[in-house]
C-alpha cells in the first residue's frame, strides 16, 4: 500500500515517449534479422489506416500475435533488446525524458501504460529505472509463444480498467494521477485521471483536449543515440 496523497505519473509509450511505435521498430529489426517475412505483416497497413481514420481495431494485438506463434522467448527478448539499442533509444523524446526524470526526482510513482507487448517495453523500463508497468503480455509454453496473450490487450477502455485496478491495489487516487498520451483511444483513461495531458495528439484527441481545456504538449527533439541513462539525466535541467 502506498502512502496517502502519493502522486503518480503514467505515460503511454508509442508517439508519446518515443517517436513511433515499439511495434514498428521491432518489425524493422525482425525483418532485418530474417525472423519474419512480409507475409506476417501484410495486414499492418490496413490496420494503421483504420486507426488514423478513428476506427481502431481493439482486437488488433490479439490478432497480430497469432503470427508469432512458435517464437522462442529468448529470441524475442534478445531481438527486443537489440531493437531498443539500435532503433528506439535514439528516438526517445527529450521532452518525455525530462518529464519522467522530474517526476522521479519528486518522488512520484512512474509507470508506462501501453497496449504494446511487455517484451518490447522492458528495455525502455530498464533505461528509465521503471518497473511494474502495465503492458500486454504474451503467453508462453515451453519457452515459445503460443500465439496468444495471457489476457486481453490493454487497448482503449481496457487500459483505463487496468490502471484503475493498479491504483486500487495500491490505495492511490486517480485525482493525483497525471496521464500522458497521444491517442484518441486513450480518452477513457485521460478523462479518468486528475491531470490529463495530450502529447503530440492526433486530430481526434487534440479536438477533445481543446474542448476540455486539457494541457497539450508537443515534442519534436529526441535524445542522441548512445546516451546513457545517467548521462542523460545529469544533463537534464528543469
Amino acid at each position: 500500500m502506498s502512502p496517502p496523497g502519493k502522486r503518480v505519473s503514467v505515460f503511454d509509450v508509442d508517439y508519446t515517449v518515443i517517436r513511433k511505435s515499439c511495434t514498428w521498430y521491432f518489425v524493422l529489426e525482425a525483418l532485418e534479422r530474417g525472423l519474419i517475412g512480409l507475409s506476417r505483416i501484410r495486414t499492418l497497413p490496413f490496420e494503421w489506416l483504420r486507426y488514423k481514420l478513428g476506427a481502431a481495431n481493439e482486437e488488433f494485438i490479439e490478432e497480430a500475435v497469432k503470427h508469432i506463434a512458435g517464437f522462442k522467448k529468448s529470441v524475442l527478448e534478445e531481438t527486443a533488446a537489440a531493437c531498443f539499442e539500435r532503433r528506439i533509444k535514439a528516438n526517445i523524446y527529450h521532452g518525455a525524458a525530462r518529464l519522467i526524470k522530474a517526476a522521479q526526482d519528486r518522488g512520484e510513482l512512474v509507470i508506462f501504460a501501453s497496449s504494446t507487448l511487455r517484451t518490447l517495453i522492458k528495455p525502455l523500463e530498464d533505461f528509465f529505472g521503471i518497473s511494474g508497468s502495465i503492458a500486454s503480455s504474451l503467453e508462453f509454453s515451453g519457452g515459445v509463444t503460443t500465439g496468444r496473450l495471457e489476457e486481453k490487450s490493454f487497448f482503449g477502455p481496457r487500459k483505463k480498467t487496468a490502471v484503475e485496478s493498479w491504483l486500487g491495489a495500491r490505495s492511490l487516487s486517480p485525482a493525483l494521477v497525471s496521464f500522458y498520451s497521444d491517442s484518441y483511444t486513450d480518452l477513457p483513461l485521460l478523462a479518468y485521471c486528475g491531470h490529463p495531458v495530450a502529447v503530440n495528439p492526433d486530430r481526434f484527441l487534440e479536438r477533445e483536449a481543446k474542448k476540455r481545456s486539457w494541457e497539450i504538449l508537443r515534442f519534436r527533439d529526441t535524445i542522441n543515440r548512445g546516451t546513457s541513462p545517467m548521462k542523460l539525466f545529469r544533463n537534464l535541467s528543469f
